[in-house]
């Protein structure tokens, strides 16, 4: 029989911990992606959809919103929500989308940029 000595001792207990470390990991992976799944089934609408939100106050934000084939636009509050109009699809623009070709370089020049220009102007 092999006797543990206090040193060695401390790696198994480590190893032990780092095991257990582990497997809480992939429990937790697991569950994660199981309700993220679980939420994705229940949000599948395909007769409602929010095609754009703005922000105008704290707690204050319009959406338009497509029910169907009927574009609504509506005041979300904290505790209520107002249909203002409809709107017709044809006076809907679509998005851009955003071309996000900048590398690092570019970025930080731009910042640089930026930060010159205001430490220009509070100095005059």
């Amino acid at each position: 029989m092999i006797l543990l000595t206090g040193s060695s001792d401390s790696y198994v207990q480590f190893i032990v911990v780092l095991l257990i470390f582990i497997v809480v990991l992939a429990v937790t992976t697991y569950v994660t992606k199981w309700i993220a799944n679980y939420q994705k089934q229940q949000n599948v609408n395909c007769n409602i959809e929010v095609i754009e939100t703005t922000r105008i106050s704290n707690n204050k934000y319009i959406q338009i919103i497509r029910a169907g084939d009927t574009y609504m636009v509506i005041a979300v509050c904290k505790d209520t929500v107002t249909m203002l109009g409809e709107v017709p699809k044809e006076q809907l623009k679509e998005a851009r989308p955003q071309q996000l070709s900048l590398n690092f370089k570019e970025m930080l020049e731009r910042a640089v940029k930026k930060d010159s220009s205001n430490d220009d102007q509070s100095k005059e």
